[in-house]
């Protein structure tokens, strides 16, 4: 109803402030850069605000003089008829783009546009921890308009994966291979992480399945605070066993163990 009133005069709502093409791109991330975070430079084509005439469309030494068509009112009126009668509208003009003055020469670098198309480097910080499929908004670095608002810039995060470490919020798992000798008696294994290698114990009589808690070498959730890296054991059984090897086991099993 707003709208239709609108149309005739009525209404009297704020004017809407022009804005900017919203621009989005694409960019792929290794997984340790998904986990720890990384600042990329991208170089976008896009249009930017004339850096000649700071998007004013004249030219800087020429100055400016009063519009003639809204005579520096920066608005205009209109008629228009309907099925109602006559009706007066008021909406900015075109000319001046409701400033009310324009350039006595126009720039030459844009043509009097006030933008031009040019290449931008842009430098996106791409937080610790971002899982892939999100997005980031990046607010006024999209496309300029004349006399109004850039848009915004939209950033669709792709993240790779790790073939030997999961992902489960702000924890890390993976799993570690262990000979079925080492977990009897025991033993120390070096387990890869993100952060390197680190040495843990495994000790005598482990479980498959169990796992091991590395505090504090998973996902960043701050920036001082990590969550947790978790190995599980995964208990390795020879599946050919030689004749010095299948004695004795067999001497274990009558051990009873």
């Amino acid at each position: 109803m707003n709208d239709i009133f609108s149309q005739f005069g009525f209404g009297g709502g704020a004017t809407q402030t022009r804005r900017g093409r919203d621009i989005s791109i694409d960019i792929n991330l290794t997984f340790e850069e998904s986990v720890f975070g990384i600042t990329r430079k991208v170089l976008l084509t896009k249009n930017n605000e004339c850096t000649t005439c700071k998007g004013s469309g004249g030219k800087p030494e020429a100055g400016t003089e009063t519009c003639s068509t809204c005579n520096g009112q920066g608005k205009v009126q209109e008629q228009r008829n309907s099925i109602m009668g006559s009706f007066m509208t008021v909406r900015e003009c075109s000319t001046c783009r409701g400033t009310g003055s324009v350039p006595k020469e126009r720039c030459g670098a844009c043509a009097g546009a006030g933008i031009a198309r040019t290449e931008e480097e842009i430098s996106v910080k791409i937080p610790a921890g971002i899982q892939n499929g999100e997005v980031i908004r990046m607010t006024g670095r999209g496309e300029a308009t004349p006399g109004g608002q850039p848009g915004d810039l939209y950033i669709k995060i792709h993240a790779d994966t790790n073939k030997h470490i999961k992902r489960e919020g702000s924890t890390l798992y993976r799993t570690l291979p262990v000979k079925l000798t080492d977990a009897l008696l025991g033993a120390t294994y070096a387990v890869e992480t993100l952060d390197g290698n680190i040495d843990i114990k495994i000790p005598a009589g482990v479980s498959h399945g169990e796992l091991d808690r590395l505090k504090g070498k998973g996902v960043p959730t701050s920036e001082n605070s990590r969550g947790d890296f978790m190995v599980k054991v995964s208990v390795e059984t020879p599946k050919k066993l030689s004749r010095k090897a299948r004695k004795l086991v067999e001497e274990l099993r009558g051990e009873g163990i």
